[in-house]
């Protein structure tokens, strides 16, 4: 009986072991600690309540890698009950489709889908009919899908078009709380990043309890390229691997998208404000932004008092929301969630060969020896 009981928890340890070098370390699970305020428990867009995320991702043959993700602002119907939200546009080389309502009305009404650059009109589509199959919508005539991208042509065979709109459905349906995965998935699937393979990425900060105990979430899909720098240290400069030093192999162009919510009650001003310094953490990273980079930040709030019903009898809007002196604290949050997803899609991406191309994963035991070096 001791024999069993002695054999079954070295089994049981040995399995611990093994279940723990394989998961992927993050960034800040090897000492690298970006900004100073804490994240929230899952360091994941996730740690905003109610939100959720799912991916779908596709990998077939020598060719084809690209995918789907999904993000869900709450778990109701998005459309009977709109958040506020707001899009800021970095640089514009790129293809979001619904900015326009969003800049004039302020909300959002579908769930949030990152994919390729040429399947955004399927998206879209899935899209409207996610949200007219709704027993809620059965009478709705407008939908205003937000669709982002980035480009994974390069490991992806993107003309083929292979995401279809049950792919879009099923990342939906999918989606779900608590830990996000990263790297090689859904829309992150095919993409690179400062030359290395990218992908998705997420971080939070929760502000402490005097400061509102707000929590922001970031995700990111990375598909961009300059001179890679973690935590001030110049990585991409360090590795040889960086903007300039061969042009045609280290083009910064590309595109990232970066997904922002927060519980803080904030109307599309405040969150349009909130989505500017997203790029600050984008250029903390070494990102340029360049002529052919598609950025773009979209942020909302979760905040419930603030929820925009489609339909209602009251003239008024209700619901508090922070004033401007309030805001450098979320300003913060944001810029470092920002920065550490974006560190986060590349420390869990890995090696990829497709479509006669190959993209390696960043070398991490090169980078730690590099932060050691450097005391960071």
């Amino acid at each position: 009986m001791i024999k069993n009981i002695i054999y079954f928890l070295i089994c049981s340890i040995s399995l611990l072991i093994t279940s723990t070098m394989n998961a992927q370390e993050r960034s800040r699970d090897l000492g690298i600690k970006i900004g100073i305020l804490s994240t929230g428990v899952y360091n994941a867009i996730t740690d905003v309540a109610n939100v959720k995320v799912g991916q779908y991702t596709i990998q077939k043959g020598d060719s084809v890698r690209t995918g789907v993700t999904a993000i869900l602002p709450h778990e109701g119907n998005v459309f009977q009950q709109k958040v506020p939200a707001a899009i800021y546009i970095g640089n514009g080389f790129g293809k979001l489709i619904g900015y326009s309502q969003v800049k004039e009305l302020g909300n959002i009404e579908t769930p949030i889908i990152l994919t390729n650059t040429l399947s955004v009109p399927t998206a879209a589509d899935a899209l409207i009919d996610y949200t007219i199959d709704q027993a809620e919508n059965k009478e709705v005539r407008s939908v205003n899908p937000i669709v982002g991208e980035t480009n994974d042509g390069r490991l992806n065979d993107i003309r083929g078009r292979h995401v279809q709109k049950e792919h879009i459905l099923e990342a939906i349906a999918s989606a779900k709380t608590g830990m996000v995965q990263e790297g090689n998935v859904g829309a992150g699937t095919g993409t690179r990043c400062f030359g290395f393979k990218g992908g998705i990425g997420t971080s939070s900060r929760k502000l402490p309890a005097d400061l509102g105990a707000y929590t922001v979430g970031v995700l990111v899909q990375t598909n961009f390229g300059g001179i890679l720098q973690i935590n001030g240290v110049p990585i991409g400069k360090e590795l040889e691997q960086f903007y300039l030093k061969d042009q045609l192999e280290n083009s910064p162009d590309g595109s990232c998208m970066i997904v922002v919510a927060t519980d803080a009650p904030l109307d599309s001003r405040n969150l349009e404000r909130l989505a500017k310094r997203a790029m600050l953490g984008l250029a903390k990273t070494g990102g340029i932004a360049s002529n052919g980079s598609g950025d773009y930040i979209i942020a909302f709030s979760t905040a419930k008092d603030l929820r925009i019903p489609h339909s209602t009898s009251s003239v008024f809007r209700s619901g508090k929301v922070l004033r401007n002196e309030q805001m450098s604290p979320l300003f913060l949050a944001t810029i470092e969630a920002t920065e550490e997803a974006i560190i986060n899609s590349l420390f869990a991406a890995e090696d990829m060969k497709s479509n006669g191309a190959f993209i390696e994963a960043l070398p991490t035991k090169k980078v730690l020896e590099i932060m050691h070096k450097y005391r960071k």
